[in-house]
């Protein structure tokens, strides 16, 4: 598997494989060779600084002891020094996620030193024998920073590694290995093969740096291994989506679009790097995460506060908290750029009434905002039914801003509206012995919902109040009163 995963091809700058001599290097093609554990890389690390937004313009490399090049290339060290660090690659090129990434970085920050860690020589081999160079490219990008500070001054603190796949690794034992501590390292859907479970001078960790972010987008096992890391190794580990299935990178999307099975492994691994590029460049709406203690409880809609720094930006613009490894957080997004959306955490009371004990109902709920409406959005109930007698919390995820949420209109999926609602129709009707069973009736009151992005708590209470009963085929519509959230008064 490893030894033919495609990869996309791009054309940003040379093939690795051509005259190297032909290059625009400073003084000479020659670098100075570093020994690390006994093998020297021979100038395999190179350092390319961007100093135009047009891709297809070399730009200038920076080469450790040759002041030259500092000059030359424009480095400023008083400006933040952003390393982007590629992964694994059987091309010999750079993918074209890299043009994108490098783009949106030097538009966000105009002023910063962007500089292109490029290993692809020692990437473009089987997958072991890659993992088996990352510490020697981080010893290599370690001992670049370390003159930088010796001729310029350059302070850690400004310094953001921005590490995708095989690189997140690297940019770990860059940080590890610097003099000083590294400002930032953002993990972009860190490795997970030869990487899970390993101790932490193995792998990134929240020591490498001041501030390590990660963000995780495929962890879902195949094989006995997972292409993205599982584990939390971050100060902030965040999951979109579980860090699981990617919204539009599911086999049907992406055989539409690429016809290629490879394909979707790639989508939802390089999803991460999107995430990251799309939070460079919206800047109007960020995507908020929100930590929890793993996936389902999320999905429950149970963790949407922000107290006590329980919720964060994604990507470039996640904010550093008090030290405190491995929080895991979570968001749902869209399918495609701009990713952001709104999570709403929704609670209602269902009452069991006339001839409902074994109802299972199927939910769905229309949200009417002040701007905008959405259809009718399934309501996932991750305990695989709804509570009868029980207050129920699930989170409705909207990918367009609807604006103040003024009614919402809760609908009991009919028993032949959908293949789901036929199989429980079928499996009731067999149960009753093929008598037709009673019209089942719940009860709800209100609803009360929490808007995560906002953190506004409302009431919806129902519209008519002598309609509040609901059965298959049925809505209730509610809408906002007075009756406010339950507070219990705190102990002295």
């Amino acid at each position: 598997f490893w030894s033919v995963w495609p990869i996309t091809k791009g054309c940003w700058v040379h093939d690795l494989n051509s005259d190297l001599t032909s290059l625009p290097f400073c003084e000479d093609s020659g670098l100075d060779e570093l020994s690390t554990d006994g093998r020297a890389l021979d100038g395999a690390v190179k350092y390319n600084m961007r100093k135009s937004l047009d891709l297809e313009h070399e730009g200038c490399y920076l080469q450790a002891g040759k002041k030259d090049c500092l000059q030359e290339c424009g480095f400023n060290a008083t400006a933040k020094t952003i390393f982007i660090i590629h992964g694994w690659t059987m091309s010999g090129m750079f993918e074209s996620w890299m043009h994108k990434l490098v783009a949106a970085v030097m538009r966000r920050e105009s002023e910063a030193n962007v500089v292109v860690v490029d290993w692809i020589a020692m990437a473009q081999q089987l997958y072991p024998d890659a993992v088996n160079h990352t510490q020697n490219v981080g010893l290599d990008i370690a001992a670049m920073i370390n003159w930088l500070q010796d001729e310029q001054q350059l302070p850690l603190e400004k310094v953001h590694l921005i590490g995708y796949s095989l690189g997140a690794h690297v940019a770990g034992y860059a940080g590890m290995y610097v003099r000083g501590t590294i400002g930032r390292i953002t993990g972009l859907d860190p490795a997970g093969p030869m990487f899970e479970g390993v101790e932490e001078q193995r792998r990134l960790s929240p020591d490498d740096a001041d501030f390590v972010d990660v963000l995780h987008t495929y962890t879902r096992e195949a094989l006995g291994v997972s292409i993205g890391i599982q584990q939390p190794i971050g100060d902030i580990d965040i999951y979109p989506n579980g860090g699981d299935v990617q919204p539009g990178c599911a086999l049907g999307d992406v055989l539409a679009v690429a016809g290629n099975f490879m394909e979707v492994m790639k989508c939802e691994h390089e999803r991460a790097v999107h995430l990251f590029v799309d939070s460079l460049m919206n800047k109007d709406h960020m995507s908020f995460a929100f930590q929890c203690t793993g996936p389902d409880r999320f999905k429950k809609g149970i963790c949407l506060s922000c107290r006590k720094n329980r919720c964060n930006n994604i990507g470039y613009n996640t904010r550093k908290m008090r030290k405190r490894r491995n929080s895991k957080m979570y968001l749902k997004t869209r399918a495609d750029t701009p990713f952001g959306g709104y999570h709403y955490q929704m609670k209602m009371h269902v009452f069991n009434r006339k001839e409902a004990d074994h109802a299972d109902p199927t939910f769905h709920v229309k949200l009417y905002g002040a701007h905008n409406d959405t259809a009718n959005i399934f309501v996932d109930v991750h305990d695989g039914a709804v509570g009868l007698n029980l207050t129920n919390t699930f989170l409705v995820f909207t990918e367009d801003e609807i604006g103040d949420l003024l009614k919402i209109q809760l609908s009991w999926e009919g028993d032949s509206e959908s293949w789901n609602s036929v199989w429980k129709n079928i499996k009731k009707t067999f149960w009753s012995w093929n008598t037709k069973p009673p019209k089942p009736v719940l009860e709800v009151r209100r609803i009360r919902v929490k808007a995560g992005e906002t953190q506004k708590k409302f009431t919806f209470c129902a519209q008519d109040p002598g309609k509040t009963e609901i059965s298959p085929g049925e809505s209730v519509t509610f809408v906002k009163c007075r009756d406010g959230w339950e507070v219990k008064p705190r102990k002295r």
